[in-house]
């Protein structure tokens, strides 16, 4: 494995030892740190993940298919780039894996600009993946930061109604809404009422009435 500072994690996982040391190299250069595995099973036991990655993934491997432990990628670990990297691909073959969720399909020998073009584009996307998943977390918790109060005004807020009527919805004086709203807004890092509108949108607050339960993963 290289230890260098790298821009993600690479993982090989291919039964032919002089490719994975020779693609490990090309690799290490790039500034990756590598893992290769030269089976499945291997692979699935030793592996650990440790931020994004990438993983190379031979078609035809000795003890699993290699689509089939992609699905069992995706399933278990969610946003993780798969290649494949195969001698052997047919277009059927080449359709099931991007059917099954790989990001790309490349055939052995494959040209070293090619290679580090693909991985480093599926690196770009899932970095950019994982900030939005961040992003919306954030957002999640700001939510979560309200009173019961604050979060009845935002839910009303974005019914469209007015101070007035949110104070007679609730029973309060419009003043006090105001303060309500204020401390909502802030609390939400919200500047303007489409702003917090978005924010509304993402959580799954829009067209909610009333009690209604929240839609919020």
């Amino acid at each position: 494995m290289a230890q260098s500072s790298s821009s993600g994690q690479v993982v090989v996982v291919d039964d032919d030892s002089s490719f994975c040391s020779a693609i490990g190299r090309v690799l290490e250069s790039a500034g990756y740190d590598v893992d290769t595995y030269g089976s499945a099973r291997d692979f699935l036991d030793g592996w650990e993940r440790s931020g994004p990655a990438c993983v190379l993934l031979d078609l035809r491997l000795p003890d699993l298919d290699g689509i089939e432990l992609q699905r069992r990628l995706r399933d278990a670990h969610g946003a993780l780039a798969t290649i494949f990297l195969t001698g052997y691909g047919s277009i059927p073959e080449t359709v099931e894996a991007m059917r099954s969720g790989a990001f790309d399909f490349l055939e052995k020998p494959v040209p070293r600009a090619k290679l580090l073009s693909a991985i480093d584009s599926a690196m770009a996307g899932l970095v950019a993946l994982e900030q939005e998943r961040q992003r919306l977390a954030d957002l999640q918790r700001r939510y979560e930061m309200l009173t019961p109060r604050e979060r009845e005004v935002l839910h009303l807020v974005v019914r469209g109604l007015l101070n007035k009527q949110i104070g007679a919805e609730l029973g309060i004086a419009t003043k006090t809404v105001k303060v309500h709203r204020g401390r909502m807004m802030s609390k939400m890092a919200a500047e303007r009422l489409p702003h917090l509108m978005a924010m509304a949108s993402e959580l799954g607050l829009v067209g909610l009435r009333g009690d209604d339960s929240i839609a919020v993963h």
